[in-house]
């Protein structure tokens, strides 16, 4: 099992001496949410609270999350940084690549790209972009991203894009890994046939078991001998046996965090007593079950 920290929005100034805390506690790596803005009437509801209601996400602050992964690969030395997720559609892809290539590049190969689609239209008015067909959308947006950050020459002719032979440089020495998040059916395939690897926003457990067993029929079906990592987060992270049960369930990587991203207010801890939280688990938890490279 590999354990990656996320963060609630909190103090942006405790983002550098916290993944600095996390590399040396043992994470493996750490996990950025997306916001690009907070729009002052919606009539949206967003899918991963019970009652749809965005007002937690009111007042808190969002660093771009591919402008802070590159600050907190240079602040560290191993730990790997992974959007969770980033909203792509709404973003140029080829803008994307090469920031995702440069950073990638500049760290090792630290970055992981995880990227979905936004649950909010205002999100897509804001950028210029269409609503409509968003999905065949993330769908181009993810093969453009991967053709370019692949190195070479790469052209694409799709319904959204239209992208004459061009070349970025660099590029990761390595193919630069895409997750795709979301809980509905369109995503979960997705992430199997566009993907290397799912990321789970939070779910109740047996939501999240369901979705696993989905998952795992998938695979078997579109692509049995693929190398596939899925991201959770769970309750069951936080005592070793319930890691155990979330590897035999076939997560990879745990998402850790300490105060839920949907909680409404701000966030009072120290930095110091996010610190010791951080610590207390790796003591507990990550020296008790091991975590992978």
């Amino acid at each position: 099992m590999r354990f990656h920290f996320t963060e609630a929005a909190g103090d942006p100034a405790h983002w550098l001496p916290l993944a600095r805390a996390v590399e040396d506690a043992g994470f493996t790596g750490i996990c950025l949410a997306d916001s690009l803005a907070y729009p002052s009437e919606s009539d949206a509801t967003y899918p991963y609270t019970d009652d749809g209601n965005r007002e937690f996400l009111r007042g808190k602050a969002f660093i771009e999350p591919l402008v802070l992964a590159a600050a907190l690969t240079a602040a560290t030395t191993r730990l790997h940084v992974t959007p969770f997720v980033l909203k792509l559609p709404v973003r140029p892809p080829v803008l994307v690549a090469k920031q995702a290539a440069s950073i990638a590049a500049l760290s090792g190969n630290r970055l992981s790209l995880g990227v979905g689609i936004s649950p909010w239209p205002q999100d897509f008015t804001m950028m210029g972009v269409p609503l409509p067909h968003r999905g065949r959308r993330l769908d181009e947006c993810i093969d453009i991203v991967r053709g370019l950050c692949g190195g070479g020459p790469f052209q694409h002719h799709g319904e959204f894009y239209d992208i004459p032979e061009i070349e970025i440089n660099p590029v990761p020495t390595q193919p630069l890994p895409i997750l795709l998040g979301g809980h509905s059916d369109a995503a979960l395939r997705r992430s199997v046939i566009r993907g290397d690897g799912w990321m789970s926003a939070g779910a109740s457990p047996a939501d999240l078991d369901t979705m696993l067993a989905k998952l795992s029929t998938l695979r078997r079906e579109l692509a049995p001998d693929k190398t596939f990592r899925t991201f959770a987060v769970s309750r069951d992270a936080f005592t070793p046996a319930g890691i155990v049960r979330l590897a035999q369930s076939g997560v990879t990587d745990a998402i850790i965090g300490f105060r839920g991203l949907h909680e409404p207010g701000p966030d009072h801890r120290t930095l110091d007593e996010r610190i010791e939280q951080i610590q207390k688990f790796a003591a507990t938890v990550i020296a008790e079950t091991g975590t992978a490279a």
